[in-house]
């Protein structure tokens, strides 16, 4: 009995490591409230960056922007996703904040609707992007606003980058362009 119990929990991890290793199956609402399937982007490289407009980090929105209009026509999009998870830096509503991003930095790339990225109320998305056992990548935690999450055309996570790393780091544009 217990080897048996044992034999199918192994099988469960190795299907649930084989096959949930890609961001395609979550949907997220859009800052306009219409729901959106990740799938969309699905050929893509994608940035996910949690944003704040109450930041030490917010002036990097233009950097993101420049990515942003820079590789837009080359495969890359920027997801960015509005938290009020660190120190209330993102107090707003939807509404206030895509206006905050549109008049102040010009913001073209998707932004999503408010959510949590860590804790009780982490979306499921946050979930794949910090544990291992979903991304099949590695585990991190969402340390501060503008943390970067990079994931290749088939929707795997490949690489983190922390607040202090500017969207326009030269690894972050190699890995663009390679």
């Amino acid at each position: 009995m217990i080897k048996n119990t044992f034999i199918t929990l192994i099988g469960l991890f190795l299907f649930s490591f084989v096959h949930a290793q890609d961001i395609y199956k979550y949907e997220v609402e859009t800052i306009d409230g219409k729901s959106i399937s990740l799938s969309k982007f699905r050929g893509k490289k994608i940035m996910i960056v949690n944003t704040a407009s109450k930041c030490g980090f917010t002036p990097q929105y233009e950097d993101l922007q420049n990515l942003y209009e820079t590789y837009k026509d080359k495969g890359f999009v920027i997801l960015g996703f509005p938290s009020n998870d660190f120190m209330k830096q993102e107090p707003g509503t939807d509404q206030e904040i895509a206006t905050f991003c549109e008049k102040n930095y010009g913001v073209t790339f998707p932004m999503m609707s408010k959510v949590s990225v860590k804790g009780e109320k982490q979306i499921p998305l946050y979930q794949f992007l910090t544990r291992k056992e979903l991304n099949g990548h590695s585990d991190s935690n969402v340390k501060w606003n503008f943390q970067k999450y990079l994931v290749n055309e088939e929707g795997k996570l490949e690489s983190v980058y922390y607040s202090k790393t500017n969207p326009q780091d030269e690894a972050i544009i190699q890995w663009i362009e390679n």
